[in-house]
C-alpha cells in the first residue's frame, strides 16, 4: 500500500509512538511518505532517533514550503507558484484555489503551499493523520491531492482533550462524517470519542507499541553505597507533573541524603522547575538534564533504580494516554510510580506492574518512593511484571500488524458491525 503520514512536525524526538509505525509499514514492504504541516523543527534535527537516519526518513519527508505571513507578499508568491505549477499537475492546483469550498486557506494560497509537494506524486491509498485536529485538515489534503485514498485519523491526548474544551464538542463532526476510520490509543480515550459521536463501528484501539527487544531487561538490584537513583522524561509541561515529583523528593532528602532525581526534558516549564529547584535547596540532589537522544535516555534508566511518571490534568484540561516512557523503563525492569491519570492505570497494575497514586499528591508520591527504597526485595517482581505487561499489550509488531487490517478494512468498503474484520479488530482490542 501507499500511505501519506500527516503530522504537525518531523522529526520529533518524543514522538517515537509514531516513528514506530512508521518504520514497521516500511519493515512490511510498504510505501510511507510523510508530510509535516507545520514544518521540520530545526532545534531537534541535532538530536534525532536512530531509525531517522536508519531509514533515511527525511529522504520521505515532504515538509510544508515557507509562506509569508504578510498577504500582500504571499500574494505574489502564490500566483508565481500558479503559474510555474500549474502544468504540472492542474486538478490538484485547481482544487486547491477554490474559494467557494475552501474560503480563506484557498484565497490566501496556503492550500496551494500545502499541495506544492504532492504535485509529482502517485496516488496514496492511505492518508493517516496523527492527532485529530490534523484530520480536520486531512480532509481538505484528500479532497484536494488524492481524492481517491481513505482517510484514517488516530487521536492521542491533547487533540480528545484540551482541544475539546477549546473548540467544543462538536468540533470534529465533519471529520466523523467525513473520515473513513479512526483510532485511539487507549480505551480512556474511545469512551470519549464515541461520547462525542464517533461511529464505535469505525473506531478502534490501537496501543502505542514498542520493540521490547529494543530494551534490555536489567531490573536494578539494590546499590552498594545505599545511592539511590530515579528518573522521569517527557517534556517539561504542566501534565506531566513533574513539579510534583520534585517536591516528593524534596520531602524525602532529610531521611535520605542519598537520594537523586534525574529529570529527562525540556519545555515551557523549565525556568519554573528550575527555580522551585532553587527554592527548595535540592539542586545537589535534582538535576535538570535536558533533552537527551533515545540510546542517551536508555543509558541514564540503565542506570537508576526507580522511575516516576506523576503526569496530571492540566488546568486547560490537557491529559496523557498511557506515555512512551513509562512503557520503555518498565520494558527495562524498572519499578515505576505513576498517577491515577488518564490512559495510564491501563498499562500500570497498581500493586502488580507498578504502583499508582492520585494525581497532585506529593505524599502519596513521597510514601510510594519511600516504599520502595525500604523494600527493594519487591523490585525484581514488580519489574517482570512490568515487562509483561509491555510484551502482552504494546508490542509494536502485532499492533502494527493490526494497524495493517483496519488500512484494509478502511480501504476496502465502510464497515459495518456484522464485518468479519471489524468484529476481530473489537475482539482483540477487548481482549
Amino acid at each position: 500500500m501507499r500511505i501519506a503520514f500527516i503530522v504537525r512536525h518531523f522529526p520529533v524526538l518524543s514522538q517515537t509512538f509514531i516513528l514506530n509505525q512508521i518504520t514497521g509499514l516500511i519493515d512490511r514492504h510498504h510505501e510511507v511518505d510523510i508530510y509535516p504541516l507545520e514544518g521540520i523543527p530545526p532545534k531537534n534535527l541535532e538530536k534525532v532517533h536512530p531509525d531517522v537516519e536508519k531509514y533515511q526518513l527525511l529522504e520521505r519527508t515532504y515538509p510544508l514550503p515557507e509562506i509569508s505571513s504578510n498577504y500582500a507578499v504571499r500574494w505574489l508568491n502564490g500566483i508565481k507558484l500558479f503559474a510555474v505549477n500549474f502544468s504540472k499537475n492542474p486538478g490538484v492546483v485547481w482544487r486547491s484555489l477554490n474559494v467557494f469550498k475552501y474560503g480563506t486557506s484557498a484565497a490566501t494560497f496556503w492550500l496551494l503551499h500545502v499541495a506544492l509537494p504532492t504535485l509529482d506524486k502517485e496516488p496514496y491509498d492511505i492518508i493517516h493523520c496523527q492527532f485529530g485536529d490534523l484530520g480536520l485538515r486531512g480532509i481538505s489534503f484528500r479532497d484536494i491531492c488524492f481524492p481517491s485514498a481513505k482517510l484514517v485519523t488516530t487521536f492521542r491526548g491533547f487533540d480528545i482533550s484540551l482541544y475539546l474544551r477549546e473548540h467544543g464538542d462538536r468540533v470534529y463532526e465533519t471529520l466523523f462524517k467525513q473520515g473513513d476510520f479512526f483510532m485511539t490509543n487507549c480505551d480512556y480515550f474511545k469512551r470519549e470519542l464515541i461520547r462525542i459521536g464517533c461511529d464505535p463501528n469505525r473506531l478502534a484501539v490501537v496501543r502505542s507499541g514498542l520493540e521490547p527487544r529494543d530494551f534490555t531487561f536489567s531490573p536494578p538490584r539494590p546499590p552498594a553505597d545505599g545511592k539511590i537513583r530515579i528518573a522521569t522524561t517527557g517534556r517539561l509541561s504542566e501534565k506531566k507533573g513533574i513539579e510534583y515529583a520534585i517536591r516528593a523528593v524534596a520531602q524525602l532528602l532529610p531521611a535520605y541524603p542519598n537520594l537523586t532525581f534525574q529529570i529527562i526534558g525540556d519545555g515551557p516549564l523549565k525556568a519554573k522547575l528550575k527555580h522551585l529547584i532553587d527554592e527548595l535547596r535540592v539542586k545537589d540532589s535534582v538535576q535538570l538534564l535536558g533533552w537527551k537522544t533515545q540510546p542517551e535516555i536508555q543509558e541514564i534508566l540503565a542506570n537508576i533504580h526507580l522511575f516516576m511518571a506523576p503526569s496530571v490534568t492540566a488546568a486547560d484540561g490537557d491529559c496523557d494516554a498511557p506515555i512512551n516512557v513509562l512503557k520503555e523503563a518498565m520494558a527495562m525492569g524498572l519499578p515505576v510510580i505513576s498517577t491515577y491519570h488518564g490512559g495510564i492505570p491501563e498499562l500500570v497494575r497498581d500493586g502488580i506492574s507498578g504502583y499508582l497514586v492520585p494525581e497532585r499528591d506529593t505524599q502519596g508520591l513521597a510514601e510510594k518512593i519511600k516504599f520502595l527504597i525500604e523494600h527493594p526485595e519487591l523490585w525484581f517482581q514488580l519489574g517482570q511484571a512490568g515487562r509483561r505487561e509491555v510484551e502482552n499489550n504494546y508490542n509494536i509488531n502485532p499492533l502494527n500488524d493490526r494497524l495493517l487490517d483496519i488500512y484494509h478494512q478502511a480501504f476496502n468498503g465502510p464497515p459495518t458491525a456484522q464485518s468479519p474484520q471489524l468484529s476481530s479488530l473489537i475482539a482483540v482490542q477487548n481482549e
